[in-house]
């Protein structure tokens, strides 16, 4: 995905690491360019609302079960190869 306008991280980049974004598993450095991304880039900004709205509901519903790495893993493969079939 590609909103057409110049940006210092690529929008596929972006969207590849929300995820990681969201639990806080990046480094500074990396979520201030995201954070800086998503502020610049309205569509990438919708797609990180979309995936916390997710991230909650998982939660909330399945919050108290611990997720083992590999199906998290699986999961997002499964994104990134819907990510990249849509764009």
């Amino acid at each position: 995905m590609s909103c057409g306008d110049p940006h210092d991280k690529d929008c596929r980049e972006v969207l590849d690491l929300v995820y990681s974004y969201l639990d806080g598993e990046l480094d500074e450095g990396s979520s201030g360019e995201i954070r800086m991304h998503l502020e610049e880039c309205s569509p990438c900004l919708k797609e990180y609302d979309l995936d916390k709205a997710v991230k909650a509901l998982v939660a909330k519903h399945c919050g108290c079960d611990p997720v083992p790495d590999d199906l998290r893993a699986k999961v997002l493969e499964r994104i990134a190869r819907v990510r990249s079939e849509l764009a």
